[in-house]
């Protein structure tokens, strides 16, 4: 048995310090298990060792040249996750949520999926942004701006239910202008399957009060939209883009059964998918640059 023991220790002080395998034979089968056992321990822990050492790498890589966007950071094989981003003109990195599925490439500005967070924020906060971004987040209005600053994008906002089904918007030329304009909206065309809520084009009469188009940023302590007897903001409890007051809110009230009843229209809300008095499950709003080519 001590002899036993001893193989066992000296098989593992081998392959530490020499994995190689013998060129001897082994005694017994369960001997040469031993060996390869222990020189599998030895290769996981080196290959452990590398991984960290690579991991290291990139984020001190990231930091001395970051990305524009997301595009910018992605490559083939590139993983959803967090990243180092610094768009032109920002005066500093910052660390985004960066979406490589879906074509790839989509820099992450804002997701709701519990109600966690809170999204009934002041001017400073939505200007900085709040929360986590590997769960509920608002990237800020000035990353917006200095994203979308530097040449054409486009706006994917996914949404979900419920009842399980989803839904998406896209606009390309979307473009978020400066503090000075207060942080006024702007955006081209629309496709997906959520309907055209951002425009308002989709009743006759609706757009002159619920279009986005051109719209400043309002919070609850900060009053630029066109409600003549109010904040919206502090009616639908969130910031945004409002008019008087919206036809889409994706930062308003969480509700956390779809349909609800209040006494404005404060939920989180599409209204050309669910209507002004369902308040969605889920929302993500992405960005990526228009000439982005999509990885297969």
């Amino acid at each position: 048995m001590a002899g036993r023991t001893c193989l066992i220790v000296g098989v593992m002080l081998m392959a530490a310090a020499a994995p190689a395998l013998t060129h001897d034979p082994p005694a017994s089968c369960d001997e040469e298990l031993l060996l390869l056992q222990a020189r599998e321990r030895y290769l996981k822990h080196r290959v452990q060792k590398q991984e960290a050492l690579l991991n290291r790498r990139q984020l001190l890589c990231q930091k001395d040249s970051p990305h524009r966007d997301c595009a910018d950071a992605f490559s083939p094989g590139s993983k959803s996750g967090l990243y180092n981003i610094r768009p032109l003109g920002s005066p500093a990195p910052v660390q985004v949520y960066c979406d490589m599925s879906d074509g790839g490439g989509w820099t992450v500005v804002q997701r709701r999926f519990d109600g966690s967070e809170l999204f009934n924020r002041s001017w400073t906060e939505y200007k900085n942004g709040f929360g986590d971004k590997s769960e509920e987040f608002w990237f800020g209005n000035e990353n917006l701006h200095y994203l979308t600053d530097q040449g054409k994008y486009s706006v994917k906002f996914v949404l979900g239910d419920f009842e399980g089904k989803q839904s998406y918007a896209e606009y390309n030329n979307f473009r978020v202008g400066p503090e000075k304009s207060d942080y006024r909206l702007s955006f081209g065309a629309y496709s997906g399957t959520a309907g055209d809520a951002l425009s308002g084009n989709y009743r006759t009469g609706v757009s002159l009060w619920a279009s986005h188009q051109g719209a400043k940023f309002t919070t609850y302590d900060r009053d630029n939209d066109n409600h003549a007897w109010g904040n919206c903001a502090q009616e639908d409890k969130g910031g945004w883009w409002f008019n008087r007051c919206h036809s889409a809110h994706l930062n308003g009230l969480y509700y956390p059964s779809g349909p609800y009843s209040a006494a404005t229209d404060d939920g989180v809300v599409w209204v050309t998918w669910r209507g002004w008095w369902y308040s969605l499950k889920t929302t993500v709003m992405k960005l990526r640059p228009a000439d982005f080519k999509e990885h297969p």
